[in-house]
């Protein structure tokens, strides 16, 4: 269970105004997850200590705007999890998502099912795995990922674990060209191919969410 240090030199930052926007009635929800982050996840070494004063912008908002992406009642598969970005996040937005967290370290998975536990989140599951070792058991709507590795492996372990008809969405910073200029093979012979590379939150974040969509066929 968790057990919050209150003299820890960490400290939640409040909801920014557009977080209201982006999370509405999920809000409180979200904010639960920031002092989890903030605390819990900090102190066992899933989020930087610098990273706590921009949770908001660059990891909570940041993730929760690829729902847009995503279809009414998905399926969807986060794999290489950590502390749950973009996975938990997404299904505090969309509750109408099931949402299954891969990911292999034991420290990571249990933070994860505390977390889950913590926040009532009765959309996710927590699989301790590797990528591959889920190949050939499940396909899922959504298959997403964030600072996992890059698009050429990313492409690899995503998209077996694609339905056909679905969707691989990839967040990815400015790099994406060339990223996406050596996974072009990988993405062709998963069966996908290249839709687009969105960009999300442009008018409201700085740097804005680019994600790569890729649709497996």
């Amino acid at each position: 269970m968790f057990h919050v240090k209150h003299d820890s030199p960490t400290q939640t930052p409040p909801a920014p105004e557009l977080a209201r926007g982006v999370f509405s009635d999920a809000l409180p929800v979200a904010e639960r997850f920031a002092a989890l982050l903030a605390t819990e996840a900090t102190l066992r070494g899933l989020i930087g200590p610098r990273e706590v004063p921009r949770l908001w912008e660059r990891h909570l908002v940041n993730c929760a705007l690829v729902t847009d992406l995503v279809p009414e009642s998905a399926s969807v598969c986060d794999i290489g999890s950590g502390a749950g970005l973009p996975g938990i996040v997404m299904a505090i937005r969309r509750p109408d998502l099931s949402v299954t967290l891969v990911e292999p370290l034991l420290r990571r998975t249990t933070f994860l099912d505390e977390a889950v536990a913590r926040l009532g989140l009765g959309n996710v599951e927590v699989v301790r795995a590797r990528a591959e070792a889920v190949h050939g058991t499940r396909t899922f709507d959504v298959v997403t990922s964030r600072a996992v590795a890059p698009m050429v492996r990313l492409s690899e372990w995503s998209l077996p674990l694609v339905r056909t008809g679905g969707l691989f969405l990839a967040m990815k910073g400015s790099s994406v060209q060339a990223e996406l200029d050596a996974a072009m093979s990988a993405i062709r012979s998963g069966g996908a191919r290249l839709d687009e590379v969105v960009v999300l939150g442009d008018d409201l974040i700085e740097p804005p969410v680019r994600v790569v969509r890729v649709v497996k066929e």
